[in-house]
This record gives structure tokens, C-alpha cells and sequence, in this order.
């Protein structure tokens, strides 16, 4: 069974919201951690639901970070400031410290409520085909979510990514746009929309990869990391995943603050 192990990126200059990771969230008994602690949480939590995940780590570049890690107990590798996002950090992190397992897990350091069977999937899917080079995970969208999502695009908000895949499962786009187009769907039509899950998993081979190219026009322009690899020609393993009664804000902006902690406290977590 090949080893893995999960590594959480984290940045304090954030430009929508600056010291980000150190926001403090309620849980039900009005317990306040930060968002670094609830994401190590998480990743903990899908550590111990999952065999063979050998570690959990934070990677950062700032000291304030650093002592919050410190304080949770949980081990800090030091990365550049220059890391243009997550999938860098983490490539950087596992060069530096050595990392060694066979399968990268990046936890997304802003999205607490992540699922341990979203991990457990994805390290499956990565274990059960040793081609996978990269792998995320997507949820069907129902009626509700995409009348939702495209709600915000009608309202010129950045809503949630979405992802189109071809007939093996592998990702073919990803956009902050609602793809596919879905104008001509009748009401009781399968929906062909995936809502992605900001949560990667990856060969340290393939981190190696995207940490020596550059970033394409598609990246920049959509702002998605993960575009990297498709527009050099890598596949990406778009894993479908269920999740029944769950929620995915990621903590992007403070006024998700209150929709994470009225979450927390109807799930009664604390």
C-alpha cells in the first residue's frame, strides 16, 4: 500500500483577506479557533479515517503562522514568499523537507469543513491506478446548487469552480464560469455541471513537474491553479465524489466567517 501524506499551504498576506489563517472561528459552544487550527482539524481527522497517511504538516512562509502551528502541535515546513499558490507551496515543502510518501494530499489551508472520504477518495483513486499523476475531487451539482451558481454569475459574483470531464473521468476544463453550458437543459434533465473541491492530490513526480513550468494564459486568467497542468498536456483525475448534508465555504472573505460558524454550530462541532 503506498504511503501518504498531507501537507496544508498556508499564506498570511492574502489580498482579499490578509492574516486569513489566523481568523478565528466559533464552534457550537462558542469555542474560538483559528482557521489554521480547524483546517489541521480536518486533516487530522481524514488521518485517522484513512490507512496509510503517515503525517500532517503546514507549509508557510511567515512566522505568525509558524507560532500558530507551533501552538497546535502540528509540524511546520518553511517555503518562499515568491510561491505563486498552493500547488507550489506544497511542491516546495515536500523538496524541502524531504518528504518521501508516494501520494501528496494539499489540503486547502482556508477550507475547514473539508470531508475525511474526500481524502480517502482521492488517495483510492491514486492507489488503485498508479498512472494517476494528479487527482480532485467534483460533486454532481443538483437543481438547487446550480440555480445557485448561476445566480451568481447572473450577479457578476465569483461563485464556485466547475469542471467539465471527458468520458474517462479526466478533467478537460475547469472554469470560475458555470460550464457547461446549460441553457437548452430541461427542468428533469441530468445535470452535467461538477462543482470542484479545491483538495489535490498529487505524485511528488508530478509536483516536480508543475514547480518547473510556467503558468499559462488559461491560469491566469481564470486564477486556477490547477490549469497549469492541463494546458501543458497533464491529465488530472477528476474523482466524483458524494456528500450528502455537507457544506464546502471555503474561508475566502470575512463574510463567509458567519456561514462556516452557523455550520459548525447546526453540525454541533466544536
Amino acid at each position: 500500500m503506498r504511503e501518504a501524506v498531507i501537507v496544508i499551504p498556508a499564506r498570511y498576506a492574502s489580498t482579499r483577506y490578509p492574516a486569513k489563517p489566523l481568523a478565528k472561528l466559533k464552534g457550537a459552544s462558542g469555542v474560538e479557533r483559528s482557521l489554521l487550527e480547524r483546517s489541521v482539524m480536518a486533516a487530522r481527522a481524514a488521518a485517522v479515517s484513512t490507512r496509510g497517511v503517515t503525517g500532517v504538516y503546514v507549509a508557510t512562509d511567515d512566522a505568525r503562522i509558524v507560532d500558530e502551528a507551533r501552538r497546535i502541535g502540528v509540524e511546520v515546513i518553511l517555503t518562499d514568499p515568491e510561491c505563486a499558490n498552493g500547488t507550489e507551496r506544497v511542491a516546495q515543502a515536500v523538496h524541502r523537507a524531504g518528504l518521501t510518501q508516494p501520494i501528496v494530499v494539499n489540503l486547502q489551508g482556508d477550507a475547514p469543513l473539508t470531508p475525511p472520504h474526500f481524502v480517502s477518495a482521492l488517495i483510492a483513486a491514486m492507489r488503485d491506478d498508479d498512472t494517476r499523476q494528479v487527482a480532485t475531487p467534483v460533486l454532481r451539482c443538483d437543481r438547487e446548487a446550480l440555480d445557485n451558481f448561476l445566480a451568481d454569475r447572473k450577479a457578476g459574483r465569483v461563485g464556485a469552480t466547475t469542471v467539465v470531464r471527458d468520458m474517462l473521468g479526466n478533467a478537460i476544463y475547469f472554469s470560475k464560469e458555470v460550464i457547461p453550458f446549460t441553457g437548452s437543459l430541461k427542468r428533469h434533465d441530468p445535470i452535467p455541471v461538477f462543482h470542484h473541491v479545491g483538495l489535490y492530490a498529487y505524485t511528488p513526480q508530478a509536483l516536480t513537474l508543475y514547480a518547473g513550468l510556467d503558468a499559462g494564459a488559461l491560469e491566469q486568467i481564470e486564477g486556477l491553479e490547477q490549469l497549469r497542468f492541463l494546458e501543458h498536456g497533464h491529465k488530472i483525475a477528476a474523482v466524483e465524489v458524494s456528500a450528502p448534508g455537507a457544506a464546502f465555504w471555503e474561508l475566502n472573505n470575512p463574510s463567509d466567517v458567519p456561514l462556516i460558524e452557523g455550520y459548525l454550530k447546526r453540525m454541533n462541532m466544536d
